[in-house]
């Protein structure tokens, strides 16, 4: 399809311009976020944000998930954003440090009742495609322009923003107030203070999601904003040369383990040797870990909350090799005081190596060494997260009956199989949907 600016890509983009990979990407997109945000619902976090939405974003159009309770469409963008974040399973783009759809997702199903028309299938998928785009280059953008490393809601609060503006069909000109609102609202958090100090301020991204729907809002009543920095200046020009070329949500990867994406490649490679040379957990001495400098930062060993394991290195390695696996169960309650992960995770050093810091952020690898007690040394090459799409490794996106394995597995412990089977299959034909609110009526229900 022809070259687009920005704002002709939100407003004008429709289904058949979309490549058919760019389309199944879409549906793969939003099958593992919906499931992201149905394993998150079972933590801590989404039960404070979803009481915080009920009582304090009180309004009409838009319901909370596997609750109920009708909300305003910023409520509900935020209530889900931050669901989704809290168990950090959702999908990832390396380049720009961060997420998108935790964001997106929400907020193109919050503003189906926006305007009076029904919402398509179809329409839901381009929305989505339009969000992905705007916010991805908005956070190269931001990333190459900022002098500090910022929270995904900093950037993808514009790809809600241009959501709402194709919702409401705001003009050129409104449009242009819309995106500069949610640049100069979203949240401009310092990403490495809660990688230092895990909490549930998480990735900013339920917040970036609130302003986003906020912003379109705003501007849709004549509030001003423009311009968006990262948006319209000369210096970022380059990043939205190719808008309705080059697609970024393919670029896209998704994670296997409900952890940061820094701490998967060092997961992968301990796991990987594991197997290969069938090494017990007990009889395993030390483990060191080689990855980029960033990666130095996870270094809780005994967390207290899931979020606290979530931001660390040593914990989640040690939990993968007694547990097998990494999901809502081995990141919270007893699993958390499991003496034999907590001792693993003693005898489990980092360091930071050159080749893996060169590689990063656009490839995020780890090179592991285990020492075993009969003093065998078993080393592993550099690698990536299981799923990660680029870098120097052949790119691995998983198939689609591995992301609805994922799907399954994350939604079974909250879910009856006949519903998560009814979801799936809603969202793996969402564009023969005649209206998208067959999606979100599933979704609602208790």
């Amino acid at each position: 399809m022809k070259n687009m600016n920005p704002i002709d890509f939100i407003h004008e983009l429709s289904w058949e311009q979309i490549p058919k990979h760019v389309q199944q990407q879409a549906k793969r997109c939003l099958l593992d976020t919906i499931g992201a945000a149905i394993g998150g619902r079972r933590t801590k976090l989404s039960h404070i944000i979803y009481d915080f939405a009920g009582s304090t974003f009180m309004g009409k159009g838009a319901f909370l998930w596997l609750d109920g309770r009708e909300v305003s469409p910023a409520g509900a963008a935020l209530a889900h954003g931050m669901t989704i974040d809290a168990l950090d399973i959702h999908d990832n783009f390396n380049s720009a440090k961060g997420h998108a759809g935790v964001a997106i997702i929400p907020t193109a199903l919050a503003t189906l009742e926006l305007n009076d028309n029904i919402i398509s299938g179809r329409e839901l998928l381009t929305t989505l495609v339009v969000g992905y785009e705007i916010a991805l280059r908005a956070g190269l953008a931001l990333h190459a322009t900022a002098c500090d490393y910022h929270t995904s809601g900093a950037w993808n609060a514009l790809g809600c923003a241009a959501l709402v503006a194709r919702r409401l069909k705001l003009s050129e000109e409104t449009t242009r107030h819309a995106l500069g609102i949610a640049e100069y609202h979203g949240p401009r958090s310092q990403m490495m203070r809660v990688i230092d100090h895990p909490t549930m301020l998480k990735d900013g991204s339920g917040w970036g999601a609130m302003s986003g729907v906020s912003a379109g809002l705003l501007a849709h009543k004549g509030f001003t904003g423009a311009p968006a920095i990262t948006v319209e200046a000369a210096e970022v020009a380059e990043f939205w040369a190719d808008i309705g070329e080059r697609w970024y949500i393919n670029e896209q990867d998704f994670k296997r383990y409900a952890v940061c994406h820094w701490a998967q490649p060092p997961i992968a490679g301990t796991l990987e040797l594991i197997h290969a040379h069938n090494i017990s957990p007990q009889n395993i001495d030390s483990i060191q870990v080689y990855t980029f400098h960033a990666g130095t930062h996870l270094t809780c060993r005994h967390p207290k909350t899931t979020e606290e394991a979530q931001y660390s290195l040593p914990f989640p390695v040690a939990a993968a090799v007694i547990y097998g696996d990494l999901g809502p169960d081995e990141l919270s309650g007893k699993a958390l005081t499991d003496p034999r992960v907590l001792e693993l995770a003693d005898r489990i050093e980092i360091c930071a190596d050159d080749f893996c810091n060169n590689q990063f952020p656009s490839t995020q690898m780890a090179r592991v060494c285990i020492k075993t007690t009969d003093g065998q040394t078993f080393e592993s090459e550099a690698v990536e997260a299981p799923w990660d799409r680029s870098g120097i490794q052949q790119p691995n996106q998983p198939p689609d009956d591995e992301l609805r394995e994922k799907f399954a597995w994350l939604a079974a412990d909250s879910l009856p199989e006949s519903r998560t089977t009814q979801i799936e299959e809603k969202i793996l034909n969402c564009d023969a949907l005649a209206d998208a609110n067959a999606l979100t009526e599933l979704l609602t229900a208790p």
